[in-house]
């Protein structure tokens, strides 16, 4: 009798958490739909702007690893020039970063772009954030876990210190938020992302643009 109570609060947990999940999947597409009819004049302004500033691309494109190490074309702002020294090698970030970039990562105004991720279905608002695809194998089986779910352009380590703190603070953020997740955990996350947003706290690590390579 108590085998039998067990799995069925077990499958009673896993029924909420698989709907929950399905209302959070469907609500992603759906806020970002409705923010990125809102906010099409603010990006297309924004996208000029960077145009005439940097010149062309103005949508930085790179792949990353999303839900199950699945790789996207993840989409930003553009931020940096693509200067390059005599040997045509690029120059370090801190001198390609223009102002006007700078501005945009101080704001997150660079994230724009990924609301297509997310109506794509690529991301979700809340998340591990996507890293690059060079990573994938330097991670422990332990720091891998964070592919279990869609990356988010805002995460628990996001709201908890950015780029100011360490990989494996990171990381542990990362899977204490998968196994502790709930649609109020989300909701949570992403009005706390707004005051980190206003402080402008932790975009930088300390001697790094954004933050230092990860190297396992």
């Amino acid at each position: 009798m108590k085998t039998t109570a067990m799995n069925s609060n077990y499958l009673q947990k896993h029924f909420f958490i698989k709907n929950s999940r399905l209302i959070k999947s469907i609500l992603d597409r759906f806020v970002a739909a409705i923010a990125l009819l809102a906010l099409f004049p603010v990006i297309l302004i924004i996208a000029i702007a960077i145009y005439f500033r940097m010149g062309y691309p103005v949508i930085f494109i790179q792949p990353r690893p999303g839900k199950n190490a699945r790789i996207f074309n993840f989409y930003k702002f553009r931020t940096m020039t693509d200067e390059c020294d005599a040997k045509g090698n690029l120059l370090p970030d801190e001198k390609r970063l223009t102002p006007f970039g700078e501005f945009l990562r101080q704001t997150s105004l660079d994230e724009l772009p990924q609301l297509w991720n997310i109506l794509k279905g690529d991301m979700s608002f809340v998340g591990p954030r996507p890293l690059l695809v060079s990573y994938l194998d330097r991670y422990t089986p332990e720091q891998a876990r964070r592919h279990q779910v869609k990356p988010g352009i805002t995460g628990l380590a996001q709201i908890k210190g950015r780029n100011a703190i360490g990989w494996e603070k990171k990381f542990n953020l990362d899977v204490w938020y998968i196994d502790n997740w709930s649609l109020w955990l989300d909701v949570k996350i992403f009005f706390l992302t707004v005051f980190k947003v206003l402080e402008q706290n932790g975009i930088d690590q300390k001697g790094h643009i954004s933050s230092e390579e990860f190297k396992g």
